[in-house]
């Protein structure tokens, strides 16, 4: 089955901090319920840098912090306070609204690698609490010489204990030398591949991390071989069948939605407030800025 290739593009994060985006992309919007992909660094950063992204409010997803080097503050509305740690997952559930920041660790400088996704919430958990949960230990599975991280859903007998409300599938995969690996697929999902470091041949054609490999549903397993190491991620899940509006930090299904969500932020109700984080609040756009891009396009 071809591959389906969409350039990664740089974004900025916090005070200047780079990042290659994924998702959203104009060419797919989604993967299965995954509708946002970053990968951050590897970068070494001062005293002072790394990512400071003060607070912000969040409507309709989850945001899925997978950390794989260095450390992050997490703080938000609920009063939770955690440093996320290598190997560890932060997932935040928005609901209805929360608010939260993200910052790397005062006063001393630092090195960070991580990937953060954010996964959409069906109709029926959209508008539900808020809430957060810092997952310490994940499903590691050894094969073909590859050390799997099972981030969410279930492969070869294990199952992730991340809490997410659509059928899904995400994993971090090292090939810690030159070889193959065979990932079985569940055909009913769509799924996607990022290179994080290296390169890798996808079924034969080559995957790099500039690019996100996306394979449409039918596949029922896929082989990666490497000739050197290598490290990516594979997301999946079954098509999203709601139509969504992805638009600064909210996932929402409507324009007015939007709009209500920007009132009540910039007037200081629902999403609460964060207290401890060193960087200053987001504000957010002109939700007209949404309305006019929408209608040229």
């Amino acid at each position: 089955m071809p591959l389906e290739y969409i350039t990664t593009r740089v974004a900025e994060v916090g005070d200047g901090l780079n990042v290659r985006r994924a998702l959203p992309s104009r060419q797919r919007r989604t993967v299965g319920a995954w509708c946002f992909l970053d990968h951050l660094g590897p970068v070494d950063y001062e005293a002072g840098g790394g990512l400071n992204v003060g607070p912000h409010p969040h409507i309709g997803l989850q945001t899925f912090t997978w950390m794989i080097e260095g450390e992050v503050v997490h703080r938000d509305s609920l009063g939770n306070e955690q440093t996320i740690k290598p190997g560890q997952v932060n997932l935040m559930t928005a609901g209805r609204g929360i608010s939260h920041a993200e910052d790397s660790p005062p006063g001393r400088g630092g090195h960070a690698h991580a990937v953060q996704l954010w996964i959409a919430l069906d109709e029926a958990h959209r508008h539900g609490p808020p809430a957060f949960r810092n997952y310490p230990v994940l499903p590691l599975i050894a094969r073909d010489a590859c050390r799997i991280t099972l981030l969410a859903g279930s492969l070869f007998g294990e199952t992730s204990p991340v809490e997410v409300f659509s059928p899904m599938l995400g994993m971090d995969v090292e090939m810690q030398a030159a070889g193959e690996i065979a990932i079985p697929l569940d055909p009913a999902f769509e799924h996607a591949v990022l290179m994080l470091e290296g390169t890798a041949a996808l079924d034969g054609e080559v995957v790099t991390p500039d690019a996100l490999a996306y394979l449409e549903p039918g596949q029922d397993r896929i082989a990666l071989r490497s000739e050197a190491p290598a490290r990516f991620v594979l997301i999946g899940g079954k098509p999203f069948g709601e139509e969504i509006l992805l638009w600064w930090n909210f996932v929402a299904r409507s324009q007015d939605e939007m709009a209500e969500a920007v009132r009540d932020w910039n007037e200081g109700t629902r999403f609460g407030e964060v207290h401890g984080s060193p960087s200053h609040p987001l504000v957010a756009p002109d939700v007209s800025r949404l309305r006019l891009r929408e209608a040229r396009s």
